[in-house]
């Protein structure tokens, strides 16, 4: 702490020149002491959201998006609809830009078949910081091309957490956690790729079937031919009893890559890390730990696994 003393000649006898400079240096104290205190102070407020990009903001649910353009949140939404979508992209060349805002399904509960964003045959869809939560589909995209799903969170979703069946589409750097437990749907997946999509820093921690379901998948790709799946995270993939529970299921035939992925599993049987259509597919720097079976059927071009 600093702490300034200003001591002023006074008097009956003090001459002008004196006073003067007293003045100055009670001007100049106060001055240093104010700065002192501005520059100490904590802050308490964070910088107001821009959202000059936004071509109109999303108010209310159920809605539809038919202009394209930037759509936003600006406010937290939620609804208890258990079948239909909260938001349907009916158009091309959207970005929905939630703004770390929360689009919420949780109240229709474990047997809901609502679906958080949905769009079909659409090409250029973009979702950004959105936090998606309680949904059958967090967010489900099939057709078109040119999608880009990334920086977003995904949680307690009760089926897929993420679903996209478009190619040339891009999944990167969301946070996928708390999927499954469906009343309706045996088989769960944190993120399911479909069609040439890159699969691409993301973590995945927790996806569990139910007691009596199937299984339980990190990621699973399907027809993805020329994919990347890599630099993701998996964690607490859990099955059911009449189940498997993967890490990652590429059921591709053709050529994927599999690279530099963190596979970690419960050590439990019927548990596989990474597995594999073919061994077209290759799997290269990744890391697996605590499975059943660390591979199955893929090819291993130098791989780390810890039992």
């Amino acid at each position: 702490m600093l702490t300034l003393l200003t001591r002023c000649p006074i008097g009956f006898n003090a001459v002008s020149r004196s006073l003067a400079r007293c003045v100055s240096l009670i001007i100049i104290t106060a001055a240093v002491m104010l700065l002192i205190g501005l520059t100490a102070a904590p802050v308490t407020s964070h910088a107001a959201q821009s959202y000059d990009n936004c071509t109109g903001f999303i108010t209310s649910l159920p809605a539809t998006i038919s202009t394209q353009g930037t759509w936003c949140l600006n406010a937290d939404l939620a609804t208890a609809i258990t079948s239909g979508t909260a938001i349907t992209v009916a158009t091309n060349n959207v970005t929905i830009d939630c703004n770390d805002f929360r689009l919420g399904g949780l109240a229709a509960g474990l047997g809901t078949q609502a679906n958080g964003i949905r769009a079909n045959n659409r090409d250029n869809l973009t979702i950004r910081r959105c936090n998606i939560r309680g949904f059958f589909y967090g967010v489900w995209s099939d057709g078109g091309s040119g999608h880009l799903i990334e920086d977003s969170r995904f949680d307690g979703n009760t089926y897929v957490g993420i679903f996209v069946d478009a190619n040339a589409s891009i999944i990167r750097r969301n946070i996928v956690r708390a999927t499954g437990e469906s009343s309706v749907q045996i088989d769960l997946f944190g993120i399911f790729a479909e069609n040439s999509v890159d699969v691409l820093d993301n973590t995945i921690n927790g996806v569990k079937a139910r007691a009596n379901g199937l299984s339980a998948y990190g990621i699973r790709t399907f027809n993805n031919a020329n994919g990347s799946i890599s630099g993701n995270r998996i964690r607490n993939v859990t099955r059911g009893q009449f189940g498997f529970s993967y890490g990652i299921y590429n059921a591709s035939s053709g050529r994927i890559l599999l690279r530099n992925n963190d596979v970690v599993g419960d050590t439990s049987g019927g548990s596989i890390g990474l597995r594999c259509e073919n061994s077209f597919s290759s799997a290269h720097n990744n890391m697996v730990s605590g499975f059943a079976t660390a591979f199955a059927t893929c090819r291993d071009d130098g791989n780390v696994v810890i039992p």
